[in-house]
């Protein structure tokens, strides 16, 4: 059974005990140099303010996106962000979610295309501040035009 423990100044950080990392007494941590081993790269990543779309857009990428923005934007909203985005698309509402938390929160977006930005991951990347949108030189990008439909009864399909 993992249990949790907490680092110092790290209240987000959640490591699990086992045999190969060592529990700390609660308020103790690591040394810093220990410490970062236990940081993911995509932790480390976010110490910079850099943020990944990596994969198809759902609900949960959506939520930890919005969150991350968010979080950023409180912590200083005065240094761009830049979202590096490799996704070959996905649910709207999901990618429209980001979208707004993107138009929403004060500091530039910076949106890097690596490897594919297909439909929904497209449009994100597209959502980019303008002048502050890059696509590597071996990314792909791929829109294509928007696909609708309606269902239920008469009424409702007018009123859509």
């Amino acid at each position: 059974m993992a249990k949790s423990l907490e680092l110092v100044g790290r209240d987000d950080l959640q490591v699990p005990s086992s045999p190969y990392f060592p529990a700390y007494a609660q308020g103790q941590g690591p040394p810093p140099m220990v410490q970062e081993r236990f940081q993911s790269i995509i932790t480390q990543l976010f110490q910079y303010r850099i943020i990944r779309c990596g994969g198809a857009v759902d609900d949960d990428m959506a939520n930890i996106i919005v969150a991350q923005l968010l979080y950023l934007d409180a912590v200083d909203p005065t240094k761009d962000i830049v979202m590096y985005v490799n996704s070959p698309g996905g649910s709207v509402t999901a990618g429209m979610a980001i979208f707004d938390t993107m138009r929403h929160i004060r500091p530039d977006v910076s949106t890097v295309c690596v490897g594919l930005a297909a439909s929904m991951g497209a449009f994100l990347l597209s959502a980019g501040t303008k002048g502050k949108r890059y696509s590597l030189p071996n990314s792909r990008i791929m829109i294509h035009q928007p696909l609708g439909g309606a269902q239920g009864g008469q009424t409702d399909i007018d009123i859509q």
